[in-house]
């Protein structure tokens, strides 16, 4: 009886594992060897092998493993696929430490593994395009921030895109995004609706830019165009977009008002109403459509841009302040933060730059305004976003919630 619960016992011992550990090791140095030692091939046989055998390790043998080759120039693509799947401490390893990843390993790691392979794989140094933009297709705001915030990551202008659709709905990518090199002011401009006090302050300081060299380029186009009683409406539009002068003369002619102060005065007096709203629009320049967007913000400071691209007094700001019965002091006598920042938005800005920022927003929120995107507008066709302009998929992120998306 002793000895068959002897022999029982010997079953049930596992058998030693000197030999498969110490087999791993090998392999593992014979992958790491220089090209001079082994050939393309000889390396990629041993790699098939130890592939084999790390699908049957312990989780200490893979990582030992892992440690070994992660510094390596070369790495057969069969080792680096199965280690990137591993467990997040396994596949870290080779993510922060194996320069020869390629896009392809790196992309296909991210597609088949976890959202803590993601995370690891936000912060590796050179992201390139491709693998930022499939990181960001996940839509986890995590990783998407930690991708931001790496300085050495690349982003695609589709990414860029991307990030700036999704910022609307998560304000915390507003900060990192307006870091990027690759933001445009088409980007930022469209996210200024949504973004925070401090983000539109950076927005106006950095992105309001001038036009006074396409001005220089364009001086004797306008007398062309004019010769031709701006019959193409391609040029016209983008002429528009470039001369210096803001107010529409011509709707003085037809206005009830005297001019674009005395319509912001009587607002002031009997409060705005839309008829008035869309006097206002007219006089400046702008778009009904476009006024309304401007004088609808809660936050104010596109109040300040009109007023300074138009030539407006700090007079006539307070009047268009109070045509919409906004508060001018808190309840202990004290200037309101919000009246105090338009104000100090109105001051920072110089007349040209601000006629970019409310151009640009005429230009995206009315002018490419076509059927076509309003249908994607109310219908949420974002797989559609690369048939359209960079204004109109300005105007698609900017007004969805305006069409009832």
């Amino acid at each position: 009886m002793g000895d068959l619960a002897a022999m029982i016992g010997e079953e049930a011992t596992p058998p030693p594992l000197r030999a498969r550990r110490a087999l791993l090791k090998r392999l593992a140095d014979v992958v790491s060897l220089p090209a001079s030692r082994i050939n393309a091939f000889e390396r990629a046989v041993t790699g098939d092998l130890l592939v084999e055998m790390l699908r049957l390790a312990s989780h200490d043998e893979r990582k030992r493993v892992a440690a070994r080759l992660a510094p390596l120039a070369e790495l057969p693509n069969s080792v680096a696929r199965i280690l990137l799947r591993d467990d997040p401490d396994i596949a870290g390893l080779l993510i922060e430490q194996c320069a020869s990843l390629s896009d392809a390993d790196i992309v296909g790691c991210a597609r088949d593994a976890s959202f803590e392979h993601r995370m690891l794989l936000a912060v590796r140094r050179g992201l390139s395009e491709i693998v930022t933009e499939t990181l960001f297709s996940f839509g986890e705001m995590e990783v998407i921030e930690a991708v931001l915030r790496n300085t050495t990551a690349r982003l695609s202008q589709l990414g860029i895109e991307t990030v700036v659709g999704l910022s609307r709905q998560s304000p915390s990518l507003c900060s990192p995004l307006l870091k990027r090199p690759e933001l445009r002011p088409s980007g930022a401009y469209v996210m200024f609706w949504w973004c925070a006090p401090e983000d539109r302050r950076t927005i106006l300081q950095r992105f309001a830019v001038s036009r006074e060299v396409m001005q220089e380029a364009s001086e004797d186009v306008f007398a062309i165009a004019n010769d031709e009683s701006w019959s193409d409406p391609v040029a016209r539009k983008a002429l528009q977009f470039i001369e210096r002068r803001q107010r529409n003369r011509a709707a003085i002619e037809k206005s009830p008002f005297d001019n674009l102060e005395h319509a912001v005065m009587v607002a002031a007096s009997d409060g705005l109403t839309r008829e008035t709203a869309s006097e206002i629009a007219f006089l400046a320049g702008i778009k009904p459509l476009t006024g309304a967007k401007l004088l609808g913000d809660p936050g104010g400071e596109p109040l300040a841009i009109l007023c300074k691209a138009t030539g407006m007094s700090r007079v006539d700001l307070t009047n268009l302040w109070r045509s919409m019965r906004r508060p001018e002091t808190t309840a202990d006598g004290k200037i309101h933060p919000d009246w105090e920042r338009v104000q100090i938005t109105y001051e920072m800005l110089a007349v040209d730059r601000a006629q970019t920022v409310l151009r640009y927003w005429n230009w995206s929120l009315s002018s490419a305004l076509t059927p076509t995107l309003l249908r994607a507008i109310r219908d949420g066709e974002d797989d559609a976003v690369d048939e359209y302009s960079a204004p109109e998929r300005a105007a698609m992120m900017v007004l969805a919630e305006d069409f009832g998306r």
